[in-house]
């Protein structure tokens, strides 16, 4: 995903209520000082810079088994719209809803039925035979339309890869996790994580507090998904993977989580 369309934050998100959007969150604040270090190494490098580059919202990422985790198209459909008219393909004669939407979904579909396949000849020749079938009424041409499918796929498989490294930390130490509850399992505080993850990156502006994490647990029901959790016993993981998500950012040079 290029830097660039990630450094602008999506209009909607967990907190201001985008339909769809499953946050996630928590790490270091129970583990102690051995487990910050961890953090710094698992979320730090490569990972850090994912997340810091700014990632979209999964839609149904814990709505069940089965059901293939896709990006929130309310919060891309926003994040476009806005970014648009900066990407250096952008020709003024076209607009936004009727010409360019209809590529940048298209685009963040194609990474999300194809799955981790990389961008290479045989993608393109692929996406451009069915750009024809997928485009609408967009004026646009495989030629005009290439540049914005294949942004909107780069920035998909960012965001699939950051919440993808960050599930695997957060898995590895759940055992391990001082607030889990003895009948949960991973799946049920999978969401939490994800929402502390995806609100601290979008509100790195934002201290973890109490009107914080009131507003959190405001969207809670909505993103749970199946967890069996109620927010009170969802927010310790929710804040775990907000410090963490802190402590790995560049921002953070003394990784004291604020």
């Amino acid at each position: 995903m290029a830097s660039s369309n990630d450094k602008r934050d999506l209009n909607r998100d967990p907190i201001t209520g985008t339909p769809g959007s499953h946050p996630v969150g928590v790490g270091v604040g129970g583990v102690g000082g051995a487990a910050a270090g961890m953090v710094i190494g698992a979320l730090g490098g490569p990972i850090g810079m994912l997340i810091g580059g700014g990632i979209g919202a999964i839609a149904g990422a814990s709505a069940g088994k089965g059901v293939a985790e896709r990006l929130d198209p309310t919060g891309e459909a926003e994040y476009w719209r806005d970014e648009h008219a900066r990407r250096p393909y952008y020709d003024s004669k076209y607009n936004y809803d009727t010409d360019y939407a209809p590529a940048y979904s298209y685009g963040a579909d194609a990474r999300s039925r194809l799955g981790s396949r990389a961008w290479d000849d045989k993608t393109d020749a692929e996406l451009e035979r069915d750009w024809a079938s997928a485009r609408g009424e967009s004026r646009l041409d495989w030629k005009d339309a290439r540049a914005a499918v294949q942004d909107s796929w780069t920035r998909a498989d960012h965001t699939y890869r950051a919440y993808e490294a960050t599930d695997r930390y957060h898995q590895a130490k759940f055992d391990q996790a001082p607030y889990r509850a003895a009948d949960a399992s991973y799946s049920d505080y999978q969401p939490a994580y994800r929402l502390g993850t995806y609100a601290r990156q979008h509100r790195s502006d934002r201290d973890w507090d109490d009107k914080l994490e009131a507003e959190l647990g405001q969207r809670w029901d909505s993103v749970k998904g199946e967890s069996r959790l109620g927010w009170e016993k969802a927010k310790m993981a929710a804040k775990d993977a907000w410090h963490s998500v802190e402590r790995a950012l560049p921002g953070d040079a003394d990784k004291d989580g604020r």
